[in-house]
């Protein structure tokens, strides 16, 4: 990730979001659409799954953020681990709605609206510690989906990030200005 310098709890939490869609997108795109419903056992979640309970939960917590409670009457969590979108398109419409649901949000708020409360399932939160739980919880479910991307692709997997064993070598470019910003 390529540091942007900032000031702003609401651009570096902006920054942040984009981060983690951007790291879950790039995995996504090396799955093919048997390993998007697959499960490593009849307890798990599939990629496909936590997609959808992710753009469930963006959905109700961002649905006017400002003036409602993030836990909508409408949202049924259950079903978001049941039956995902049955085609890739499908899906990934589903996520980029939730996603957009997020950023339209939160791109409107200002680091003045920090301190302002909302609520999430009855509980007062100022704006910051509503964001932060966000920031947790889809980090978390980001790095599920990379995670069983890169179990799904193992040896064809191009490395998010530095590859493995190549630290020296990327630590050098960045010394020299050479390294890339992804």
């Amino acid at each position: 990730m390529a540091l942007q310098f900032t000031t702003s709890y609401i651009e570096d939490s902006v920054l942040l979001f984009r981060y983690y869609k951007k790291l879950a997108d790039r995995a996504l795109a090396q799955v093919n659409d048997e390993q998007l419903y697959a499960l490593l056992d009849e307890d798990a979640n599939s990629i496909a799954v936590v997609m959808k309970h992710m753009a469930g939960n963006m959905k109700s917590r961002w649905t006017d953020f400002l003036s409602s409670d993030g836990e909508k009457s409408w949202r049924n969590r259950d079903t978001e681990f049941e039956q995902p979108p049955a085609t890739r398109q499908a899906l990934l419409e589903r996520w980029e709605e939730g996603w957009a649901c997020l950023f339209a949000a939160i791109e409107s708020l200002t680091d003045e609206d920090r301190g302002r409360a909302v609520t999430i399932r009855g509980e007062a939160h100022s704006v910051m510690q509503a964001v932060n739980r966000q920031v947790a919880h889809y980090s978390y479910h980001c790095g599920q989906i990379v995670l069983l991307a890169k179990h799904f692709q193992h040896a064809h997997w191009k490395s998010l990030s530095v590859p493995k064993g190549k630290s020296a070598e990327f630590n050098a470019k960045v010394r020299a200005g050479e390294a890339s910003q992804r």
